[in-house]
């Protein structure tokens, strides 16, 4: 079932509208809540900086993971599915 719909998820306290697939949901909102555990712990630790940055910060150290899976392994399914998310995201913040 390739069907499409859409969600709202909320990333680092902002909502964003995705058009998902059916079977991607519990696999985007997964991915949501880990992007938001990274940002809290980051909060805890630098008080003094914005969303942005504790975004950029999650953004590296999961991008840094999945070059070691992509050297380590060759397989290109996690970095298929993240640039699915960060297609969808990169579409959400132009609107």
């Amino acid at each position: 079932m390739s069907e499409t719909f859409t969600i709202r998820v909320n990333i680092a306290d902002r909502y964003y509208p995705l058009k998902i697939k059916r079977a991607d949901e519990a696999k985007v909102r997964n991915a949501a809540k880990k992007i938001n555990d990274t940002v809290f712990q980051y909060r805890k630790v630098y008080s003094d900086k914005d969303a942005q940055d504790f975004l950029a910060m999650a953004a590296l150290q999961f991008v840094t993971k999945l070059t070691d899976l992509d050297e380590g392994e060759g397989d290109n399914k996690y970095t298929d599915f993240l640039q699915d998310i960060n297609q969808k995201l990169e579409a959400a913040l132009e609107k």
